[in-house]
């Protein structure tokens, strides 16, 4: 028993033998106690708790057979001031254990043989001064357990085998907000931690927040792009399905909480679909393989997608990507063009259509473009079968060649994202490793390279407070990495499937109803809709 719990125990029982004369309880005090007035003390008798007065101030049991506390085991003395459990052999107490104990100042267990404390077990205790739950078995407490304990002045823990882990987290936060002493003992585990006392514990040291994407709606057929975008304020997606010779634009269905499709535009051989959207009207660029690329447009809600436009059917010969991109207050699409005889085209806005501004790049079989700010202004990187990717950047109406990227052959596609105030590069490989890089100021610099056998996509998603990278693999499951800002690299995160994503080549991500939700457009297979979710481990 806690030195503190013997010294209140006895001036509690010398006060209740005031005058030196041990008076019986009204009718018979239990077997194996011994009974004052106003308190009893208890051993080795099962089931006390039925047996005593309503007007018990204080109550000790030692060494009874009571073998469990569960809820409502003292409604029978709710004018309890003090009650003491030491050396008993229940491992468990059960939610509202102390229940119509509204007067209870001390309660102390200890020395027993608990493992485990309900969450809600202590609740109702309005008028707990005084709590110890030394010497036990616990590993952990379950979080919010001194929830509504505001009178709270003395808490001892000492003596008990906690796992310093992610558990303890709440403890730690919750200690410094009490005007309570607490006496918390020393970590038993991990063995990184052993014997360190909890109170020198920093709560930064715990990692204790996860996130985890689980599988949650199939799209039949398969995808190469997928594009989110926001229409009278609600959010869409829109699909490149080339086998199926269209743009597939799907909603949200609030009454099934599912995606499903709006409407669908027609374009046989369909590498992407970029939408456009501005103000009431929505552009849909459709860029296709053969059969020339196309503008669509809906002038107002009311109506449906028309074609609009032929877009430069003599630059345009076999287009690999799109990218909407922004100069001069005017929109642009930049279109990659894979052909030896075609070039990848800038085509702004001029009038009620999109015009060639500029061709860029040719002969060069371009397969992606990268819209990206660098010091404030507007740059394109541009990757080919040819070269290394070469980076352009915006001057005097049109782009200019500023650099390439050093020591990356081989880079199907790029795209980037920022952190902490860098811009970093994502460079997909097919053949060796993807790589992730970082601007200097000048030039991207090598910071990481991670195993890409088949990779079509490296694609950086921030998705809530998580910026994530995910590799797809046409030959292994599709690898999911954390930026760990401490360390400024990308950890793997999870795998995803299964089933395994077939031939993955784009990720989007978009937030609907207050939920997160990843898309996996897949040339083989099924596009394939993940649910993002964040778990607390200290929970």
């Amino acid at each position: 028993m806690g030195g503190v719990g013997i010294l209140l125990l006895l001036l509690l029982l010398a006060g209740a033998g005031a005058g030196g004369t041990w008076r019986p309880l009204k009718g018979k005090c239990p077997p194996r106690c011994s009974c004052s007035k106003d308190s009893a003390l208890c051993e080795g008798s099962p089931d006390l708790p039925e047996s005593f007065s309503p007007t018990l101030l204080s109550l000790s049991l030692v060494r009874t057979g009571v073998t469990q506390l569960k809820a409502g085991s003292f409604l029978r003395m709710p004018s309890l001031h003090l009650l003491l459990f030491t050396s008993n052999s229940f491992s468990v107490i059960e939610d509202d254990a102390f229940a119509g104990l509204s007067h209870l100042q001390y309660l102390f267990i200890e020395d027993n043989e608990i493992g485990s404390i309900s969450k809600n077990a202590l609740r109702g205790l309005r008028s707990l001064t005084h709590l110890s739950l030394a010497n036990n078995h616990l590993e952990t407490l379950p979080r919010f357990l001194f929830r509504g304990l505001e009178t709270l002045t003395h808490v001892d823990l000492r003596g008990n085998p906690f796992q310093c882990d992610c558990r303890v987290l709440w403890l730690l936060q919750w200690m410094p907000t009490m005007n309570a002493s607490v006496g918390t003992g020393a970590c038993a585990g991990p063995a990184t931690l052993a014997h360190m006392l909890l109170r020198h514990l920093d709560p930064k040291m715990f990692k204790c927040r996860a996130i985890e994407l689980s599988r949650f709606q199939t799209i039949g057929e398969s995808a190469l792009g997928v594009e989110p975008f926001s229409y009278q304020g609600e959010p869409h997606i829109v699909l490149a399905q080339p086998f199926a010779g269209r743009c597939l634009i799907l909603s949200w269905d609030y009454s099934l909480q599912r995606f499903r499709p709006e409407e669908e535009l027609s374009a046989p051989s369909v590498v992407s679909c970029k939408p456009l959207v501005l103000g009431l009207r929505l552009f849909v660029l459709a860029a296709r393989l053969w059969g020339g690329s196309q503008l669509w447009a809906r002038p107002s809600p009311d109506l449906r997608l028309a074609p609009m436009q032929v877009l430069a059917p003599r630059r345009l010969l076999r287009p690999n990507d799109a990218e909407l991109l922004w100069l001069d207050g005017q929109p642009c699409f930049v279109v990659a063009d894979a052909s030896k005889a075609g070039s990848t085209t800038l085509l702004c806005r001029d009038g009620p259509g999109f015009y060639p501004r500029q061709s860029l790049h040719a002969w060069h079989r371009d397969t992606d473009a990268e819209a990206l700010e660098l010091d404030g202004r507007p740059h394109l990187l541009l990757a080919s079968a040819s070269q290394r990717p070469v980076l352009f950047h915006w001057f005097g109406g049109r782009f200019e060649r500023r650099t390439d990227i050093p020591e990356a052959e081989d880079v199907y596609a790029t795209r980037h994202f920022q952190a902490g105030g860098d811009v970093f590069l994502c460079l997909t490989r097919y053949i060796g490793d993807s790589m992730v890089m970082r601007w200097d100021g000048s030039m991207f610099r090598l910071l990481q390279q991670l195993p890409s056998r088949g990779a079509h996509v490296f694609q950086p998603l921030l998705i809530a407070k998580d910026q994530l990278a995910i590799l797809g693999s046409d030959f292994a499951f599709s690898q999911v990495f954390h930026l760990e800002p401490d360390k400024g690299l990308l950890e793997p995160l999870q795998e995803l499937g299964p089933p395994a994503l077939v031939a993955p080549r784009a990720f989007a991500h978009i937030t609907m109803a207050g939920r997160r939700f990843l898309f996996a457009a897949c040339f083989k297979g099924p596009t394939q809709i993940y649910q993002h979710h964040e778990l607390d481990l200290s929970a």
